[in-house]
């Protein structure tokens, strides 16, 4: 028998041990309420978050051993991340301090087991300190930058705890060490006494515990951070984890394992929806499958006061907190349809409540809108209609009227939104970089990608017009994408593989990014002649794949010097990318060229969750053989996650077992897993009120436990 369902030991990433400021991303942790990210020494932690209270990213908890800065003694630390926990870990002299620091299961928390071993032959007492910081406020808005909302709090002392409050007292942070004393730092006399600066980090309060540790044994303490919105509920939370930090411990790995679990068992209350199981004896398909499960699942935020009752955030644990960008969750789409249903349903009719013409995404916070407009919008809006109808089989969604009009019309009206965009030419012009990849200058305007998604969105809307019995709007979509068709192909530059992009001039710049070639590939791959295809599959190899990852952008773009942002430029690339371009290359006809990346990629799985980008080797060295997620500070500004893992999801469904589900239900298959595992099977594929298996071979079968049976 192959493991069906992972554990949190099964999702551990790779032991990684570096020194101060070495290029590590910082690592996340959730408990679905908030966030917390783990810095590099043994205790710190920044942008602890439970919304509504928010404090950017702010750091608390840095480390002083016997009086000095634990940073400053210059010895390598390992950090062995988990879904419930982060364990880290140093040696100094006589010494070795282990810490495991979780996000509590049910509390706006965060906890620290400390463990101190003496390695020496004498008994000794070792003073831990650490240096306490709090920026906690309740905004009134959304939070509407890549940096959540701070302000300068008060400090106080309450006998182990200090106290940290916002200036209007609607936000409390209390932050102890078990067993230990607390002061104010004395860095700033009051009322300054914590602030912070450009390169700085305010200090609040010193936390001090001193153990006794025999010669040979282990001595423990803990620290907490709680959040609130009274000095009452933080001191609350603050008490119910301090009594007990082993258990918090403990609690987490079983909260986390529960969802795991849920997650691919039809009728679990924690999803309105599963993920159908993967049986196979690839250990690298099964971690590839796994890893992006778990990235789905690691978004989703049911904290108090989200509007939404329940959302799916983007980024985690440094920008973007409480919001949900279009484009990102799109690419997810059938994970969303097949994890949560309820959920996605209710996301998407916000969306179309709103003008999507005016923003990037929106706040869980307000429901508010958050950003700028982005091109891909009306694309995504109509997949994510398409996917959750076809998954669902819930056609009823499309005739619910949301503002004005009925879904249906909604999808038409995002399917044909690009004729409003046309300058002189046939096709829609998308505009400037803000609006598309932001750190690619070439990649604006007529750009093939975007105008090939708007005949595959013509098409999908005259699928589901065709549902409703709207045979003359079906025919008048398919006719219009027909129309449409050869101005897009017309931008291929034969020979090269690659598309040009119209400018307002009339020029058309060649473009080698590997958007177009995804979405030119993964929504008229049939309507290409096959040199073209084979002619982008060779591109593909030759400029933007490597063994276990790829570039964004060829290094032969003239733009590669644009910018050194990996998630979309020559030294990377943003998580969906390699999925995407994996169905792509399965559309195209050379699905042995996937099968062929899948063991390479799959050592890229070794981090936790995939990372807003990761580093090709030849930028930076991987880690583990995996190729390295990009950290958070300048120029890089990359999230440690991203919840666009659901691509890879959708790659294993779509491209490797080559499952098509029709918009009116239909299923089959014929993919090339075989390659891979000859065994290999998907079981308990939802499809509207019914449940499949499929296996390597192409045969649908309903499952055993089909909902419909």
């Amino acid at each position: 028998m192959h493991p069906l369902i992972p554990t949190v030991e099964d999702l551990a990433a790779d032991a990684v041990t570096h020194h101060y400021d070495d290029m590590i991303a910082p690592s996340g942790l959730t408990n679905m309420l908030g966030t917390v990210r783990v810095d590099h020494d043994l205790t710190a932690i920044s942008a602890v978050q439970f919304p509504p209270v928010s404090q950017a990213l702010t750091q608390t908890a840095a480390l002083f051993v016997d009086g000095r800065l634990f940073a400053s003694y210059g010895v390598p630390v390992t950090h062995e991340w988990r879904p419930d926990r982060v364990v880290r870990r140093a040696v100094l002299p006589g010494l070795e301090i282990e810490t495991t620091t979780v996000c509590v299961p049910g509390k706006t928390a965060a906890a620290i087991d400390i463990a101190v071993r003496n390695t020496g032959s004498a008994d000794r007492d070792v003073r831990l300190g650490l240096s306490a910081a709090a920026r906690v406020t309740r905004s009134a808005d959304a939070w509407l930058d890549a940096e959540s909302p701070s302000e300068r709090d008060s400090a106080a002392v309450d006998g182990e705890r200090l106290l940290f409050s916002s200036a209007d007292a609607a936000a409390w942070s209390v932050q102890g060490l078990t067993g230990g004393t607390a002061a104010l730092s004395g860095v700033a006399e009051l009322p300054d006494q914590f602030d912070t600066g450009i390169g700085g980090n305010g200090r609040g309060g010193e936390l001090t515990v001193v153990l006794a540790v025999p010669a040979g044994g282990v001595a423990r303490t803990g620290y907490v951070h709680a959040i609130g919105l009274s000095e009452q509920d933080a001191a609350d939370a603050y008490a119910a984890v301090a009594s007990d930090v082993s258990g918090a411990v403990a609690s987490a790995e079983q909260f986390w394992n529960r969802q795991l679990t849920a997650a691919f068992t039809p009728g679990d209350a924690e999803f309105s929806g599963a993920l159908p199981v993967l049986d196979t004896s690839s250990t690298p398909l099964r971690r590839l499958y796994w890893w992006a499960a778990l990235g789905l699942i690691w978004f989703r935020r049911d904290f108090a006061g989200n509007v939404l009752g329940r959302s799916y955030d983007t980024l985690m644990p440094n920008y973007w907190g409480t919001t949900t960008f279009i484009w990102d969750y799109s690419l997810s789409s059938v994970s969303h349809a097949l994890l949560d249903p309820a959920e996605m349903r209710n996301q998407v009719r916000h969306w179309i409540s709103l003008d999507i013409h005016s923003h990037f995404g929106t706040s869980s916070l307000t429901g508010g809108p958050v950003g700028r407009w982005y091109s891909v919008n009306d694309y995504a809006m109509t997949r994510l209609v398409h996917d959750y109808v076809r998954f669902t089989g819930d056609t009823g969604f499309l005739d619910e009227v949301v503002g004005d009009v009925t879904v249906a019309e909604s999808v038409r009206q995002w399917a044909t939104a690009w004729k409003a965009l046309r300058r002189d030419t046939a096709l829609a012009d998308y505009g400037e970089i803000d609006n598309l990849l932001e750190c690619v200058s070439s990649y604006t305007h007529e750009v093939a990608g975007l105008n090939a998604a708007n005949v595959w969105s013509m098409r999908a809307a005259a699928d589901l017009a065709e549902l409703r019995g709207d045979a003359a709007s079906a025919e008048g979509l398919r006719a219009e994408a027909s129309a449409l068709l050869p101005s897009v192909i017309d931008r291929y530059l034969p020979g090269t593989g690659i598309f040009a992009a119209g400018q307002p001039d009339g020029t058309r710049l060649p473009v080698r990014h590997c958007y177009d070639f995804s979405v030119v590939g993964t929504t008229i791959a049939d309507d290409l002649a096959p040199e073209v295809r084979a002619e982008m599959v060779a591109f593909f190899e030759r400029e933007l794949q490597t063994e276990n990852w790829m570039r964004a952008l060829s290094p032969w773009d003239p733009d590669a010097s644009y910018s050194p942002r990996p998630d979309h430029q020559w030294n990377g690339a943003y998580p969906a990318w390699p999925a995407d371009a994996g169905r792509a290359l399965a559309a195209l006809g050379a699905p042995d060229v996937l099968t062929g990346w899948i063991e390479g990629l799959s050592r890229s799985a070794n981090q936790g969750p995939m990372g807003q980008a990761h580093f090709v080797e030849e930028a930076v060295p991987g880690i583990s053989g995996g190729a390295r997620k990009a950290p958070p500070q300048l120029p890089y500004i990359i999230d440690w996650s991203c919840s666009s893992s659901g691509a890879w999801i959708e790659l294993v469904i779509e491209a490797l077992f080559g499952v098509t589900v029709a918009a009116d239900g239909a299923v089959s298959a014929d993919g090339c897993v075989a390659a891979l595992d000859p065994d290999a099977a998907l079981r308990g594929l939802r499809v509207g009120d019914r449940m499949y298996d499929i296996d390597a071979r192409g045969r649908v079968t309903p499952s055993v436990s089909s909902l419909g049976s």
